[in-house]
C-alpha cells in the first residue's frame, strides 16, 4: 500500500490533499452538537446524487408517461419504492439539516470576519439547493407539482418589462407542459447537481483556508505552540471524523424511520393531491408548496395591498427576493464586537429567539389558507404581516441593536464551561 500511495503522489497529491483537508487541518476542540449540519449537509447531497441515478434509470420525463413510470418505480421495480422514499424524504431532510446549519452560523458568528466569503458561498449553495427541489417538485408530474409550478413561474410575470418573456423562458410554452418537465429534469438531474458540487468544494476550501469557527467565537489561530499548531485545535481526524459518525448514525435512525414509516410525514413531505396525475382542469382546492419554502411564500401572500404602485403581486415578490437577499447582507448588517451568542446582551438574544418564533410561524401559515382564522381570533393573512415585520425588522434593526447591545469580553482561549 505504501508503495502503491508513493507512485499515485507521484502522480496526484492524494495524500498532500489529505492532510491539509482532514489528518492535519486543525479545527477548534470545543465544538459542539451543532457542528454535526455541516458534514450532514454533505452526506446527504451524496445520498440525493446516489439515488437520483437509480431513479433516473426508470423515469420517463414525458408528460404523458412521467407520473406512470414514478408508479411502475414504486410498484414494479425491485426496491424502488425504498429508492424513491430515501429520494423525497431525502430532500426534507437537506433542507432540515442546512436551516440547522445556518442557524448555529447565526448563533456563532460564523459569518463575520474573516468567514464573509464562505457564508456568501453558502448562501449561494441554499439558493441552488431551492431551485434544485422547486425543478425536483415538478418531476412526479402529480396535480399538486404541476399547479405549484404553474403558480410559482408566474410569479415571475409580475417583473416590469421582462416578466411575462421570463416566464415564458422558464416555461418553454404559455403554459406548464412537457417542455416545462423537459428543461426541469435536465436542470434537476445534471446542471443543479454539478453547480452544487462545485459551490460546495468552493464552501469548504474557503473555510479550509481561514479556518473553522467555535461556540466562543474567537480565532485558534491567534495560539500557536512552537510548531505552529494552534494550542486550542485537534487534528480533524480521527477526532471529529469519528465524531461525525456518531452524529451520522442518530441522524440515520431518524432518516431511515422517517422512510420506512412515514414517508409521506403526514402530507408535509409527499402531498396527497400528487399522488393523482396533473390534471389541467382539476385545480387543488389550496395550492402550497413543500415546507421548506413555505415561510417564504408566506411573506409572498403576506403583501395584500393593492394601493402600492405596480401592485400587491410585484411587491410580494420584491419582499420574498428581499428576505432571501436580506441573509446574504449578514456580515454587513451585524455590528457586534463579539460572534458568539454565548458573549452578547440580552437585545441580540431577544431579537434571535423572536426571528426563530417568527420564522417558525411563517413557514406554518404558508401551509394554510391565507382568509382562514387559524391561530386565535385573527385571520392568517394578518398573523403573516405580522410575523413578516417581525423577520424584516430583525435583519433593518440589526445594525442598531447589535452596536448598542452590552456584550461580555470574549476568553482568549477557547474554553468548556
Amino acid at each position: 500500500m505504501s508503495s502503491f500511495m508513493e507512485w499515485v503522489d507521484a502522480r496526484f497529491p492524494a495524500t498532500k490533499v489529505w492532510q491539509e483537508h482532514m489528518a492535519q487541518y486543525y479545527a477548534p476542540k470545543n465544538f459542539n452538537f451543532w457542528y454535526y449540519f455541516g458534514a450532514l449537509s454533505l452526506i446527504v447531497l451524496v445520498v440525493q446524487i446516489a439515488t437520483g441515478i437509480f431513479l433516473t434509470m426508470h423515469y420517463k420525463p414525458d408528460s404523458q408517461l412521467a407520473f406512470a413510470s414514478v408508479e411502475y418505480i414504486m410498484r414494479d421495480v425491485p426496491w424502488g419504492w425504498f429508492i424513491r422514499y430515501m429520494h423525497s424524504t431525502g430532500a426534507s431532510m437537506f433542507f432540515v439539516v442546512v436551516y440547522l446549519h445556518m442557524f448555529r452560523a447565526l448563533l456563532y458568528g460564523s459569518f463575520k470576519a474573516p468567514r464573509e466569503l464562505v457564508w456568501i458561498i453558502g448562501m449561494i449553495i441554499f439558493v441552488a439547493l431551492m431551485a434544485e427541489a422547486f425543478m425536483g417538485y415538478l418531476l412526479p408530474w402529480g396535480n399538486m407539482s404541476y399547479w405549484g409550478a404553474q403558480v410559482i413561474i408566474s410569479l415571475f410575470g409580475a417583473i416590469p418589462v421582462i416578466g411575462d418573456g421570463l416566464s415564458e423562458w422558464i416555461r418553454g410554452d404559455f403554459v406548464v407542459s412537457d417542455a416545462t418537465l423537459n428543461r426541469f429534469f435536465a436542470f434537476h438531474v445534471i446542471l443543479m447537481p454539478l453547480l452544487l458540487a462545485l459551490l460546495v468544494y468552493l464552501h469548504i476550501v474557503a473555510l479550509h483556508k481561514v479556518g473553522s469557527n467555535n461556540p466562543d467565537g474567537i480565532e485558534i489561530k491567534k495560539n500557536k505552540d512552537a510548531d505552529g499548531k494552534p494550542l486550542d485545535g485537534i487534528p480533524f481526524h480521527p477526532y471529529y471524523s469519528v465524531k461525525d459518525i456518531f452524529g451520522l448514525m442518530v441522524f440515520l435512525l431518524i432518516y431511515f424511520g422517517i422512510v420506512f414509516f412515514v414517508p409521506e410525514f403526514g402530507g408535509w413531505f409527499l402531498e396527497k393531491d400528487n399522488f393523482t396525475p396533473a390534471d389541467i382542469l382539476r385545480t387543488p382546492p389550496h395550492i402550497v408548496p413543500l415546507w421548506y419554502f413555505t415561510p417564504f411564500y408566506s411573506i409572498l401572500r403576506a403583501v395584500t395591498w393593492e394601493w402600492l404602485p405596480g401592485g400587491a403581486k410585484l411587491w410580494g415578490v420584491m419582499a420574498m427576493g428581499a428576505s432571501i437577499v436580506l441573509l446574504f447582507l449578514l456580515p454587513w448588517l451585524d455590528r457586534a464586537r463579539v460572534k458568539s451568542i454565548r458573549y452578547r446582551g440580552w437585545i441580540f438574544k431577544t431579537a434571535v429567539g423572536v426571528f426563530v418564533v417568527a420564522f417558525i410561524f411563517l413557514g406554518y401559515l404558508g401551509t394554510k389558507n391565507p382568509t382562514h382564522v387559524d391561530l386565535f381570533l385573527m385571520e392568517n393573512v394578518y398573523w403573516a404581516q405580522s410575523f413578516m415585520i417581525l423577520y424584516f425588522l430583525f435583519f433593518l434593526l440589526m445594525p442598531w441593536y447589535t452596536s448598542i447591545d452590552p456584550t461580555k469580553p470574549e476568553p482568549e482561549r477557547v474554553n468548556f464551561k
